[in-house]
């Protein structure tokens, strides 16, 4: 029942026009935001970790701006996933930095994509110009709706298991391209090290160094910006921090959180702050998102 629930939700959502689906995510993101809950409470504590050089009125707006552009990217979904393809990308507007998508020959290309802006989208763009796979989190209530829309392009999605990550090293010696979101707190069968991520202790994978390193992949960033005023969105690409497939696993973890850095720092309002990403401690220290919701 749930699942159905969810569906004719989807759909229904999908049939508004773009303009209509932001402005009830801003609507719905200010409410949000005013409603005491447990995200608008980790959100703070993780903009204060990372930006303490802001003011805790700085602090207090980024985080009302961040959940608000992050409601506007949960109703985007059900236009990336259900609209025509063709429709979706037409909603693709400026693109920076796309030479950086350049390769020698039979190389492979790995893209990594933070949870910044809109970062469904991506997938559907790379599989229109390319060979594309990408690893995904299997969700109980709406796996075969995901699947189906992400593929639908003719993206392969795999598993963030051991197979799936044998499937992703194939593709690269095989020269083709795959995309990875980098600032996830993965599962312990990938590989993760504590690494700094803006000055603080995070737990980082090591799934990017260890694929870039066995294929000599090229590393890239990628995220799509949401533009003003319903235009749609800028599509940005930048290299990846020197180190990224060091044999060294903490610097090739500091260079890969570094490289996600500097994506938030383009804007930062568009990042998902409500993500836990520093949940899992080195030495047993205590998590910052204990207590009750505010």
């Amino acid at each position: 029942m749930k699942r159905w629930l969810m569906l004719i939700l989807l759909h229904s959502i999908a049939m508004l026009p773009w303009n209509w689906l932001q402005t009830l995510g801003k609507i719905l993101g200010t409410l949000w935001v005013w409603i005491p809950n447990r995200q608008r409470r980790d959100a703070l504590i993780n903009i204060r970790l990372c930006l303490p050089h802001l003011s805790e009125t700085q602090h207090l707006k980024l985080r009302h701006q961040s959940m608000v552009h992050l409601a506007c990217t949960y109703m985007e979904f059900a236009a990336i996933w259900l609209w025509p393809t063709s429709k979706v990308l037409g909603l693709i507007r400026e693109e920076t930095g796309a030479e950086l998508l350049q390769c020698q020959p039979g190389q492979g290309l790995i893209l990594l994509s933070p949870h910044l802006g809109s970062w469904e989208i991506i997938s559907l763009y790379r599989a229109s110009k390319d060979r594309f796979t990408a690893m995904y989190r299997p969700q109980h209530h709406l796996d075969e709706v995901l699947l189906k829309a992400r593929q639908r392009n003719g993206a392969a999605l795999v598993p963030d298991n051991f197979t799936g990550v044998k499937n992703l090293l194939r593709n690269l010696l095989q020269g083709q391209s795959i995309g990875i979101l980098p600032d996830q707190v993965t599962r312990e069968e990938t590989g993760s090290i504590f690494a700094p991520f803006f000055g603080i202790k995070a737990a980082t994978m090591l799934l990017v160094a260890r694929l870039a390193r066995r294929s000599n992949a090229k590393v890239v960033f990628v995220f799509a910006e949401r533009l003003p005023n319903h235009l749609g969105f800028h599509l940005h690409w930048l290299p990846a921090p020197d180190g990224i497939a060091s044999n060294d696993d903490l610097e090739a973890a500091t260079a890969l959180n570094k490289g996600v850095e500097q994506c938030i720092t383009i804007c930062p309002e568009q990042y998902q702050w409500t993500y836990r990403r520093f949940r899992r401690h080195p030495d047993q220290e205590p998590s910052p998102y204990r207590g009750p919701s505010i």
